[in-house]
């Protein structure tokens, strides 16, 4: 987690939502990427979206059957998708996304039960410092001074 909220930190610089991710495979880093929205004029560009094309590259398959992805942020619905249909058997996210949150907060995509694929999803793993993370870079967006920590 420690390397995506690193991405993320670089992302928020760019003037990107600050969200990093970081496939782990047999505990060595295969990608890593931030959000490229903004730079890539593309609702696609999600650091998730980039991290399992990324980690499919690598390994020469769709299939992330042994890979883990951290994730600074609860990941949106495409990206839940994407992650479901990459068979990705474990995602480890930091902060809860209450507007756009697909594995608990503001949906549930593991709740289907047509789905064939249930990740073990574990959240929570430094929250408060991805939670940050956003906060300050959408209070400097509209103007307003972080609070002091």
């Amino acid at each position: 987690m420690a390397h995506a909220l690193r991405l993320a930190r670089a992302a928020g610089r760019r003037q990107e939502v600050p969200v990093g991710c970081v496939a782990v495979r047999n505990g060595v880093a295969l990608a890593g990427a931030s959000n490229r929205v903004e730079r890539g004029r593309s609702a696609l560009l999600h650091a998730e979206m980039l991290v399992l094309a990324q980690a499919a590259s690598r390994l020469g398959t769709w299939r992330l059957q042994e890979v883990t992805l951290y994730v600074t942020l609860e990941p949106c619905p495409m990206c839940a998708g994407a992650i479901l249909l990459s068979r990705v058997p474990r995602l480890v996210y930091a902060a809860d996304d209450p507007r756009k949150g697909a594995f608990r907060s503001a949906y549930d995509v593991l709740a289907s039960p047509s789905g064939n694929h249930h990740p073990l999803v574990e959240c929570g793993l430094e929250a408060k410092l991805a939670a940050a993370l956003l906060q300050e870079f959408f209070q400097e967006r509209r103007g307003r001074k972080p609070a002091a920590r």
